[in-house]
């Protein structure tokens, strides 16, 4: 389902990788090579992605993201499955997904993932 909104949507990252954006323009994510997007989360969904799959992981950001400023597509899918050791989102909830790099002008702000609460 391709929306158009203009909620902010959220996406975890090394504070290498986005220093790495800004100096090739754009964010890609391994995922975007290897499955075809980049995953995104809408604000209550941040802290149960960062446990679930970023457990451990040193120097996190949080790139906050105005979807009106990206050039590719934002889809609202099911989300990849999840560890499973780790709660399961609601049934139908769904994900945003940015399909192709995230523009630089669409991150808003980098905050600290420790810092972050919803």
């Amino acid at each position: 389902m391709t929306v158009s909104t203009d909620t902010t949507v959220y996406h975890i990252c090394t504070r290498q990788a986005i220093n790495d954006a800004r100096t090739i323009g754009s964010y890609r994510a391994e995922s975007l090579a290897r499955e075809g997007f980049i995953h995104l989360s809408c604000a209550h969904q941040v802290a149960p992605t960062a446990r679930a799959y970023f457990a451990g992981v040193p120097d996190l950001v949080l790139l906050v993201i105005d979807p009106t400023q990206l050039s590719a597509p934002l889809r609202y899918e099911p989300p990849a499955s999840w560890p499973s050791s780790t709660p399961k989102p609601a049934s139908g909830e769904l994900y945003p997904h940015c399909y192709g790099p995230i523009d630089l002008a669409a991150i808003v702000d980098v905050l600290d993932l420790a810092n972050w609460s919803d």
